[in-house]
């Protein structure tokens, strides 16, 4: 057993691409350097280990009887690395960690994410929702959608579709909020969701204040929690109606009002532009981006609503 320091692994690599290649040559071609540098690194070794490992003849080597079998020993090693290196990254590319926020995820992502899996059955998801806004440099996740302006240093992102809000009731409310178009005119039925987004709604009629905390039912963390209360009829909210197209095209909600705002940020794919070629964050780009387009057209009228009052 040797007393020394075991050898350098650049030492050790750089015989092996030698030993395996033939060439001083070849093997700096193969490494990214000069063949100076390999012998280099070969020198260095035979120094540490005692042994000469090659004979030096005119334009070739040649290994030594020691030479070889450590040559032997190297490659078997260096196969072996590079075959568990290709199966961590098989086992990584059938693995998709997404982060998202908890509406989007919940009510828009999570229906249609079958539609995912049987296009690409190789590839499993896993889903976090969250408000945080994780770092994607951390490993944990591979994508996250996040809602914004897009501009995130050291990101790759895609616009899905805008942020736009109105409100939507269950049939049996539309009557009863008739005068919704007014923050001052009586109300039969209590407004949910956020009251930033309630303001910024009757800013867009023309209004300076927005409706007084009187007017407001039960509190809710999420839009989707504010959703669901309204779609038991508890009161109007103010939602995406593209994040909830699904409940206003079955007739589950109805717009209160014909009046669309627009909130002036959008939804956004983001991932790290060191795995931008990554196989799996490409498919499920390709896919979530079709998805996205065909939320566009069918809010078409919407957003047509919200271009027209720009």
């Amino acid at each position: 057993m040797l007393d020394r320091p075991f050898p350098s692994l650049a030492a050790i690599r750089a015989f092996e691409a030698a030993a395996r290649l033939g060439s001083f040559t070849a093997a700096g071609r193969e490494l990214g350097t000069s063949s100076a540098s390999v012998s280099y690194h070969v020198r260095q070794l035979e120094a540490q280990i005692g042994v000469t490992l090659f004979r030096r003849r005119p334009h070739r080597v040649e290994l030594t009887e020691g030479g070889a079998m450590i040559a032997a020993e190297a490659t078997n090693a260096f196969a072996a690395l590079r075959a568990s290196f290709a199966r961590a990254a098989d086992m990584d590319e059938a693995r998709l960690s997404l982060t998202t926020l908890p509406t989007f995820g919940t009510s828009w992502l999570t229906p249609r994410l079958g539609l995912f899996r049987a296009q690409h059955p190789d590839i499993s998801v896993e889903l976090d929702v969250s408000e945080a806004a994780e770092d994607l440099s951390a490993g944990r996740f591979d994508a996250a959608i996040r809602n914004g302006d897009g501009r995130w240093p050291g990101l790759r992102t895609i616009e899905l579709f805008p942020s736009i809000f109105m409100p939507l009731c269950v049939p049996g409310l539309k009557d009863a909020a008739t005068g919704i178009g007014d923050p001052g005119a009586p109300l039969e039925v209590p407004l949910l969701g956020r009251p930033d987004w309630w303001a910024s709604w009757y800013r867009s009629l023309g209004f300076a204040e927005g409706p007084p905390a009187s007017r407001f039912g039960t509190s809710f963390s999420a839009e989707h929690l504010d959703v669901a209360a309204a779609l038991a009829g508890h009161g109007v909210v103010i939602a995406s109606p593209i994040l909830f197209s699904r409940e206003i095209d079955s007739g589950r909600l109805v717009p209160a009002h014909t009046k669309v705002a627009a909130a002036g940020r959008s939804f956004w794919l983001a991932y790290p532009l060191s795995r931008q070629h990554s196989r799996k964050i490409v498919r499920f780009r390709d896919w979530l981006c079709a998805e996205a387009e065909r939320a566009r057209a069918e809010a078409a009228a919407f957003l047509e609503c919200v271009a027209s009052a720009t």
